[in-house]
């Protein structure tokens, strides 16, 4: 919030530009071998080191492929800075790719605690460095050296906290099981960052690097509690809902109390952002921040139900049931680049309110193997958080 005063919104949409050739990079990179390794309940060395090897291969293709496409990037949104934003951004797939199975050991043991202490220490640390960066005029590229620094400094201490060294294995037969897992994820990742990126590709082409980053502002305020607070509960339910998978009662009853108790934090986080939004943005930013206010207000409205959407799908991972996991994303996406053709030449505010319509209509899709799988489908989910969205609506 302090490196935005100093900022123009100009700013962070050339960052925003970048967004959907970084997330499908980074999709690629983990290939959802990430997710299989938590999962899987016999997981050996020879699985880890293989993981290992191919993130950093593919992370090192694809910074390959952006540096070479950088030109037409920067050609595509007229904006000749893009290319040097590009070659350097582009360096965090490489210094990312080196700490997946830290990471996901950290995972694996459910061991919260040292994320946390990483996490702090990161965002105090790059904080700085990009509020000095900002200070000194740099602009945007207070932004990339920020981002820089966050990616080598997290990839520093997670080495330091998980004591775990690659050997030099590489097994295809572990590569072809966790693939056969990974691969539908990998797909639905793909659709769901490309779908999540259209957004600011079409801003980007049809408006302005302005209304860009006005845009990305509000929906970065707006992610804040709602992502954040979900890859809390992801991060912590996968690997405990993981362990009873085979326990059909225990895993409905965990399943259900995490989603009460995900719906009781987020509901009045989103609500109350939303309420507050515009003395919020004049007094914290500035108003020359003020165009994000709507925006910023409407989606919210879409994000409260992130959490809900994320636990249901949670499940469908721990069930093993990626093949689910695909259809539902295929179809959401279908119904979400419909509902963007419709309100694109409406303006950017519809193109919001576009975001609450398929938010909404999405949870009722994802619910309906939630139901097969455990019989807990959108009635039985609405009416346990029923009382929570009117009371949060209340308050608003």
């Amino acid at each position: 919030m302090l490196i935005a005063r100093m900022l123009m919104p100009s700013d962070y949409g050339v960052i925003g530009m970048l967004g959907i050739f970084m997330a499908v990079s980074q999709c690629f990179i983990d290939s959802g071998f990430g997710t299989a390794l938590v999962r899987k309940i016999d997981r050996t060395e020879t699985d880890f080191c293989t993981v290992f090897y191919f993130n950093i291969v593919v992370a090192c293709f694809c910074y390959a492929l952006l540096w070479f496409a950088s030109p037409y990037i920067a050609s595509f949104y007229n904006l000749p800075l893009l290319e040097s934003v590009t070659k350097v951004w582009g360096l965090n797939l490489i210094i990312n790719s080196l700490s997946g199975i830290q990471n996901a050991k950290l995972t694996i043991d459910i061991d919260f605690k040292s994320r946390a202490k990483i996490s702090v220490i990161t965002s105090l640390f790059t904080g700085i460095v990009g509020l000095w960066f900002a200070y000194r005029g740099l602009g945007v590229w207070a932004l990339v050296f920020q981002a820089l620094a966050s990616g080598i400094l997290r990839t520093i201490l997670l080495w330091f906290t998980v004591r775990w060294m690659p050997q030099l294995i590489f097994s295809w037969q572990s590569f072809k099981e966790l693939f056969s897992f990974g691969s539908k994820l990998l797909a639905s990742a793909l659709l769901s960052t490309t779908y999540e990126n259209i957004y600011p590709i079409v801003i980007g082409k049809c408006f302005s690097a302005s209304s860009l980053g006005v845009y990305a502002r509000a929906d970065s305020l707006a992610q804040f509690p709602s992502s954040n607070i979900t890859g809390v509960l992801q991060s912590v339910t996968f690997p405990v809902l993981s362990k009873i998978q085979n326990d059909d009662a225990r895993l409905g009853d965990a399943y259900r109390r995490f989603l009460r108790m995900s719906a009781f934090v987020v509901f009045p986080l989103m609500v109350g952002l939303a309420s507050v939004a515009d003395p919020f943005i004049r007094i914290v930013l500035t108003d020359k921040w003020a165009g994000t206010i709507l925006f910023l207000q409407i989606i919210c409205f879409a994000l409260m139900w992130y959490p809900i959407h994320a636990i249901n799908l949670n499940l469908l991972q721990v069930k093993g049931r990626s093949d689910y996991f695909l259809k539902l994303e295929v179809i959401k996406k279908i119904l979400g680049i419909a509902t963007l053709c419709v309100t694109i030449p409406l303006g950017l505010a519809a193109m919001c309110y576009g975001r609450v319509f398929t938010s909404v209509v999405c949870l009722g899709i994802n619910t309906y193997y939630t139901k097969r799988i455990i019989g807990y489908g959108f009635s039985a989910q609405m009416r346990d958080l029923a009382h929570i969205l009117i009371h949060s609506l209340v308050m608003g």
